[in-house]
């Protein structure tokens, strides 16, 4: 799903201007980043990927994609495989997107750390 993709580019780029053209600019909107309480509404979650991208360079592997589409919503879930300078881990998560009538665009972003095992 090129939404998907959108949102992972954004995020690995670091770039705020693309990552709000991924999300749906609204009070409706969620996100939990892992260990984070949920954020709502795009002025919390906005800010919330600003601190983030101002941390060390990031690259981003998406992987396990499942893609579930209906009319006007979908649900993708998918592996970050995150990489930065102290190392990484692995982070699964559940993207879910409306249609607006034009373009897909991100309503809610769910990430949790995956165990590591030995």
């Amino acid at each position: 799903m090129r939404a998907n993709s959108d949102f992972y580019e954004a995020f690995e780029s670091r770039d705020i201007d693309a990552m709000a053209a991924a999300w749906e600019l609204s009070d409706r909107v969620a996100c939990t980043h892992p260990g984070w309480t949920t954020l709502h509404g795009w002025p919390r979650i906005g800010a919330s990927w600003r601190a983030i991208f101002s941390n060390s360079p990031l690259q981003v592997i998406v992987t396990n994609h499942h893609l579930v589409v209906g009319s006007d919503m979908a649900i993708v879930t998918n592996d970050e495989n995150l990489i930065d300078a102290r190392g990484g881990g692995t982070v699964a998560a559940l993207n879910a997107f409306a249609h607006d009538g034009e373009q897909w665009r991100m309503i809610a972003h769910h990430a949790s750390s995956v165990a590591r095992t030995v």
